[in-house]
């Protein structure tokens, strides 16, 4: 059933994107190389060995970037920073003032046209250089992105009040260093990423306290990480055992990151539990999941200001028991996924329209970490190739899914303070290049001028924009 009403009068809606999907420019003026231009470079590792040396060439249009922006009508604009444009080595002792320059033209151009930053400290996009000394796996980069961080705050807090410190921490873990699938391409799925999410854990918690305790008081902005969260449906409602793998595959997927965070400075006693006991039948020393200490779990706790995520689609779980000798992160959660023949596809294949679940999922938010105050900082629906601008598909989703959250805020009482749509434009697509497309703006990809038209789900958008949501006609 489809809901009329609209979102409180100071909802903000807006758009994202992100540093190396769209900036090109990969060895401009002074850019170091990140982890991504390095993967990208090997033959083979991505679709049709597309790259992001070019992208939609935003590093040249910010003019346009922004006029693309204001036709949208949107009221914030949410994109990331490149490490390796700032500190081309990842050190704080090799700032390069073009790539600082960019950023300020850009920020500034917002802030002119009344649209707020929504500002990612790191979305993937690792210096290559400290790759080179070990990456995530290496603790020292705690104080390095802290390092990065206080220069970002410094520089550009005086016009951005809104950071995120980490864009999706459970991909940069599982799939950079359990699947190897994204760079830095390791392929360690028992422990690697375990190892890694403890690290980007303090490291986000110190990025929060620098925060607090230099920029808060004189700059007034908000800060969080925003993980991504698929909505987990037991595949059998009947079945206990299918419920508690629902449960299981949430707590593995955001909680591993929220619940030291929102609750107790600790992972979730499912994880302790799953990891260590099968970590113990593997005959291991101690739990492949790390443990903190007290004062880290003091540390940690309470580092954030809202709920930030990333939202697509619902998966139906059920319960699995792997071999004791399976050592993986997958196997630890014992849970399989399958989606609904019935449910609409995309240009993904992992990406199912199921707005149903986008409800469910912030109600059970609401519910599982005390009532945050929620944005959500991407949403959004890809198609395969090239196929115009009559995108019914996308405004269909948009439709139904925002529906959703205004049934959350409107019935359930969810504090949602925010929606941003994924994504500004057609951009590169991680391992899938140019093959899928997200964007409310389609850009030729063959034409050297990278020309961007708006599809028209772009002015299906910007009309639920004017409208903060769906008035009773």
């Amino acid at each position: 059933t489809y809901v009329y009403g609209t979102f409180p009068e100071d909802f903000t809606w807006g758009v994202s994107s992100s540093a190396y999907q769209i900036e090109g420019g990969w060895d401009a003026d002074g850019k170091g190389p990140s982890i991504w231009d390095t993967f990208t470079h090997v033959p083979g590792n991505i679709k049709n060995n597309d790259n992001g040396d070019i992208a939609c060439d935003s590093y040249n249009k910010v003019e346009e970037d922004i006029y693309l922006l204001r036709a949208l009508g949107v009221k914030n604009y949410r994109f990331s920073l490149s490490w390796s444009r700032i500190f081309p080595s990842g050190r704080n002792n090799s700032i390069n003032s073009r790539g600082v320059d960019y950023y300020n033209r850009l920020i500034d151009g917002l802030v002119a046209n009344s649209i707020t930053p929504i500002v990612t400290l790191y979305h993937w996009d690792l210096p290559q250089a400290l790759q080179d000394i070990g990456g995530w796996e290496n603790s020292v980069l705690i104080d390095l992105f802290n390092s990065f961080a206080d220069f970002c705050f410094q520089t550009f807090g005086d016009r951005v009040k809104f950071w995120i410190t980490f864009n999706e921490p459970q991909v940069i873990a599982w799939v950079g260093y359990g699947t190897g699938e994204f760079p830095p391409n390791i392929n360690d799925p028992g422990s690697a990423p375990y190892k890694v999410a403890h690290i980007l854990l303090k490291a986000h918690a110190r990025v929060y306290h620098t925060y607090d305790d230099k920029y808060r008081a004189s700059q007034g902005g908000v800060i969080a990480l925003c993980p991504n969260i698929d909505w987990a449906e037991p595949q059998t409602p009947s079945d206990p055992r299918d419920i508690e793998a629902a449960d299981r595959y949430l707590q593995f997927l955001v909680g591993w990151f929220t619940h030291p965070i929102f609750k107790n400075g600790d992972y979730p006693e499912v994880m302790k539990w799953k990891v260590g006991n099968r970590s113990e039948l593997q005959n291991l020393p101690s739990s492949r999941l790390p443990a903190f200490t007290a004062e880290e779990q003091e540390y940690i706790r309470g580092t954030y200001d809202y709920f930030g995520l990333n939202h697509y689609t619902t998966v139906l779980t059920y319960n699995v028991n792997y071999p004791a000798g399976v050592l993986s992160y997958d196997s630890d959660r014992g849970v399989a996924s399958v989606t609904d023949r019935s449910w609409l596809n995309s240009g993904s294949f992992w990406l199912k329209v199921t707005p149903f679940g986008f409800r469910k999922l912030l109600r059970w938010i609401k519910e599982e970490y005390n009532n945050p105050p929620i944005y959500v900082t991407e949403n959004g629906i890809s198609e395969r190739g090239d196929l115009g601008f009559n995108d019914t598909w996308r405004s269909h989703y948009y439709r139904s899914y925002i529906n959703e959250a205004l049934k959350a805020v409107v019935l359930d009482g969810v504090d949602l303070r925010g929606y941003t749509a994924w994504t500004l434009m057609d951009n590169f697509e991680w391992a899938v290049g140019f093959d899928e497309r997200f964007g409310f703006y389609h850009v030729n990809f063959t034409d050297p001028s990278l020309p961007r038209r708006p599809k028209a789900s772009a002015r299906q958008y910007s009309q639920i924009i004017n409208c903060n949501g769906f008035p009773d006609p």
